[in-house]
């Protein structure tokens, strides 16, 4: 179906910002400088451009290839030799800009190479895209990318769909040919997002999710959790930070309204997920819009 123009327009402006706060979170992330603070100043860059939260910004190191956020005694500092991957997503209107880039840190050729595998995988994937392209043609130029330079693509990590305020939806990217004939169509709004490993190429789901989001409201008999929830409910089902509802409900209702939450069924957690080799990872990620003339929301502005 043929995207309204108001629609473009915020898939336009929500990949506008979270490449701005991309770009700029890229630019922090130096030997140094401390984690928790490049996040903050992050999600305050994203509120000051005019975009909302599609999911918090997170900064992955080394083997873990995504889903890091960190907690508010996080002491984390960035080192030589860290591989940073750097995941932002803002939403307009419900709809999603979803982009991510890796920085390495000091000057190992091969982690140079690791990090140029996913992002030269995505710059050749975005070549390809229009209507009509299957998900095979667009897993095999990922996959031969990366391999092409010795390293594993993530296979169970995948692009993905997006829709308005949801952040994964069909179809699902392939990062290897999957042998899928599923063809993209016109207006569809996709993010492609390869991974590269030295490691596995394969990810689990480890311990201590920071990150959730709410799969439905069910009914709580105790107080401190049914204040949580009503605050829960202005995220639209997307993820959100146990910092974020511990910054307003303090970190002890905020850990025991999570945990009711929990044994109830009510979130979707969303742990680390490192290479089960603990191989290191890269990652490079754009938000396209389907067409003859594919319309890249997440460029850089000098692109």
């Amino acid at each position: 179906m043929k995207m309204d123009k108001e629609t473009f327009d915020s898939y336009v402006n929500a990949g506008r910002i979270a490449a701005n706060a991309r770009d700029y979170g890229a630019g922090l992330i130096k030997v140094g400088a401390s984690l928790l603070e490049v996040t903050d100043k992050i999600e305050k860059k994203i509120i000051e451009l005019g975009g909302e939260f599609a999911f918090p910004p997170q900064i992955s190191l080394n083997d873990i290839a995504a889903h890091f956020y960190p907690s508010d005694d996080d002491k984390t500092v960035f080192k030589e030799g860290d591989v940073v991957k750097l995941d932002v997503g803002v939403h307009v209107n419900g709809c999603v800009g979803d982009t991510a880039v890796t920085i390495v840190l000091g000057n190992d050729p091969k982690l140079n190479l690791l990090e140029e595998a996913s992002r030269e995988a995505l710059s050749s994937a975005l070549k390809i895209i229009k209507p009509g392209v299957t998900l095979s043609e667009i897993g095999r130029t990922i996959h031969d990318e990366i391999t092409k330079r010795g390293f594993s693509p993530v296979r169970n990590l995948s692009g993905h769909g997006l829709d308005r305020f949801v952040i994964h939806d069909t179809p699902s990217i392939p990062n290897f040919d999957t042998g899928s004939q599923e063809q993209l169509e016109e207006d569809q709004v996709i993010a492609i997002e390869p991974f590269a490993s030295t490691g596995a190429g394969i990810i689990y789901e480890s311990s201590n999710p920071t990150l959730f989001s709410l799969i439905e409201k069910k009914p709580t008999r105790s107080p401190i959790t049914r204040e949580v929830l009503r605050d829960l409910e202005q995220y639209n089902d997307l993820p959100f930070a146990m910092r974020w509802v511990a910054k307003k409900h303090g970190p002890g209702k905020a850990s025991f309204a999570l945990r009711d939450l929990r044994h109830a069924n009510a979130l979707r957690e969303y742990p680390p997920l490192p290479d089960k080799a603990h191989g290191l990872v890269s990652q490079a990620e754009h938000t396209v819009i389907v067409r003859d003339k594919p319309v890249i929301t997440t460029l850089s502005q000098q692109d």
